[in-house]
């Protein structure tokens, strides 16, 4: 997804440094040891949708790199209950995609909105659970030194802000029609000068080693740095709401541990994902 009217800004940054950067903040999962156990399956190796597997047992799952934490213990749940093995990789939700409309990769993925919608296009879709939500929420600095109390304040001048690039991120884009509802765009933007990002694990860096006062970021993310950052609770002014899902794909050869493994996470996944912050609002 994109934003043409935000593409056009001249502050939104085109460095080739942070196209190249993961979109869905798996920087610091990899910086919290918090990445999947298992060897990393390369996206395009192989011509058929689970080449590299022989065992019946295994499934391929497609994490969405802002979701790895909880993946992680949704599969040794499931393994524990089950003795099913999941072989993950990890990626962004959008480099999945083209794998997927070509039935290349995977068994089941892990992502967002809106790409159940894209994976329905592509008929690949082979049910759902929706196991939490995503929502940017407003994260500053341990102790809030700024008094923080709103996305109002983020345009007050003399602050050092950092948001993500809506060209590359869902977060940025709802932030970016928010700030433009609340007329706060250019108050904002003369606060985040060049800090707009595409991984969201480097908001959190910025915030922890004390570079800006505030961001904006995904809330799972904005937990691994729990430590170290503070989310300011404020209502829930945007006017989208993005699910956090498991998503069995059609063309795996393994329909009915698929449909297990999503039944499986219908159940035992809203409660996991909660408990890392996949929550809509604040308070929740």
């Amino acid at each position: 997804m994109s934003n043409p009217t935000a593409s056009r800004d001249p502050r939104v940054s085109r460095d080739p440094c942070v196209s190249r950067a993961p979109c869905d903040g798996c920087a610091s999962t990899r910086r919290r040891g918090l990445l999947l156990s298992g060897l990393l399956i390369l996206l395009l190796a192989g011509c058929g949708p689970n080449s590299t597997q022989s065992d019946q047992d295994e499934l391929v799952l497609l994490c969405g790199s802002s979701f790895t934490a909880p993946v992680e213990k949704l599969i040794a749940a499931f393994g524990a209950r089950t003795g099913i093995v999941i072989v993950p990789t990890v990626a962004g939700s959008e480099d999945f995609l083209p794998l997927i409309k070509a039935g290349q990769r995977g068994d089941i993925i892990v992502t967002h909105d809106p790409f159940l919608d894209y994976v329905d296009q592509a008929r690949a879709l082979a049910g759902h659970a929706h196991v939490g939500d995503l929502a940017p929420v407003l994260a500053v600095r341990t102790g809030n030194p700024k008094a923080l109390t709103a996305l109002d304040d983020l345009a007050r001048p003399g602050l050092d802000v950092a948001l993500p690039n809506p060209e590359y991120s869902t977060c940025g884009e709802m932030v970016f029609a928010l700030l433009d509802k609340k007329a706060l765009r250019d108050g904002v933007l003369a606060n985040v000068g060049n800090r707009l990002t595409k991984g969201h694990s480097t908001l959190g860096t910025y915030l922890e080693t004390g570079v800006v006062d505030a961001v904006i970021m995904w809330n799972g993310v904005a937990h691994n740095f729990s430590d170290s950052v503070d989310i300011v609770p404020t209502p829930y002014e945007y006017e989208t709401a993005i699910r956090v899902l498991v998503i069995g794909l059609s063309y795996s050869d393994r329909p009915d541990l698929v449909k297990k493994f999503v039944a499986f996470a219908q159940k035992e996944g809203p409660p996991l994902f909660a408990r890392f912050g996949y929550v809509k609002h604040a308070g929740d």
